[in-house]
């Protein structure tokens, strides 16, 4: 039986004690729900996978309180130091060289020598890892594959009676997971997401070159099938094909819609409670159909989610 824990301070303490005793917590963050267990306990990380029905060297995402605890962890280099000063805490993920003697386990990077590394802004999460005092492996919290929570319920829709607990601390603002940049010696982006490039490239003096996917991935979030609902997708519509649910942006109208006024941050909130929504309206074998949304901004992380949901089936993650 999956709790649901009220993001106060009895709930945040046993929310810790759980995972101390290596079970799995889904939290909020400001980008969607993460499933929490010890980084540090290969029992835990692999209950992460089993939960989610995730592939194992499909590496996960660790979540610390503050720049010290990333250094305990990992070398932070020049343009890591420089994203971190500025971006954290706060939707950016970071890769870098593992320290030997870190702790973590080595499912948490599935054996390789770099660890994708966060410090969340969401004041749940931050009590959350202050309290547990240790390192949480955290991807999103929903089965592999499917659409990302952004609330409780979403939690509780796909992983309910796999996980031990879920800390309510209602919608999540940023609705997008967090970019991932390998920073250093030349910073490249693998996954866009809550922070835009533009924002990245302030700092870095440059945009970021662009990664590519692999067979591999070397952090999360590069599997070409993602985010994925029950029915297809399809891309740029302007109209709605018969038996189509039209999801909107802008002047272009649905059933649905991201936004209304072309928001790409209210899109950005939005994306996956519409991506179930309109799953649920398109039913068994259905199909959904979204409007064109800027490549600009954080119309680059919505793009790029759309596009893994609309990818053939045949990769899960």
């Amino acid at each position: 039986m999956t709790l649901t824990l009220s993001a106060d301070e009895s709930g945040v303490a046993d929310a810790a004690g759980v995972l101390r005793q290596g079970g799995l917590v889904a939290f909020p963050t400001e980008t969607v729900y993460g499933l929490g267990g010890d980084a540090r306990s290969d029992l835990a990380v692999a209950a992460i996978y089993a939960a989610k029905g995730r592939p194992s060297f499909n590496p996960l995402i660790v979540h610390v309180a503050d720049l010290a605890a990333v250094e305990a962890l990992a070398v932070v280099g020049p343009n890591a130091r420089a994203l971190a000063l500025t971006f954290w805490p706060g939707p950016l993920t970071l890769v870098l060289p593992l320290r030997s003697g870190s702790g973590l386990s080595p499912l948490v990077t599935a054996g390789q020598a770099m660890v994708a590394l966060r410090v969340p802004a969401h004041p749940v999460a931050q009590a959350l890892l202050r309290v547990f005092g240790g390192p949480v492996a955290a991807p999103s919290a929903n089965p592999s594959g499917r659409v990302s929570p952004t609330s409780a319920a979403h939690v509780l829709d796909g992983l309910a009676g796999r996980i031990d607990a879920v800390l309510d601390g209602g919608p999540c603002a940023v609705g997008l997971e967090s970019t991932i940049v390998l920073p250093d010696p030349v910073a490249r982006l693998l996954r866009p997401g809550g922070v835009p490039v533009e924002a990245l490239a302030a700092v870095l003096g440059q945009p970021p070159v662009a990664g590519k996917d692999g067979d591999k991935p070397t952090a999360p979030g590069q599997l070409a099938t993602h985010y994925a609902p029950s029915a297809g997708v399809r891309l740029q519509a302007t109209v709605a094909r018969p038996g189509e649910i039209l999801v909107g942006f802008g002047a272009v109208q649905g059933s649905l819609t991201l936004s209304a006024t072309g928001d790409l941050v209210e899109a950005a909130a939005r994306l996956f409670g519409i991506l179930r929504q309109a799953d649920a309206l398109a039913g068994p074998g259905g199909h959904i159909a979204f409007a064109p949304v800027p490549e600009t901004g954080l119309g680059r992380a919505i793009n790029d989610r759309l596009r893994r949901a609309a990818a053939p089936r045949d990769v899960a993650d």
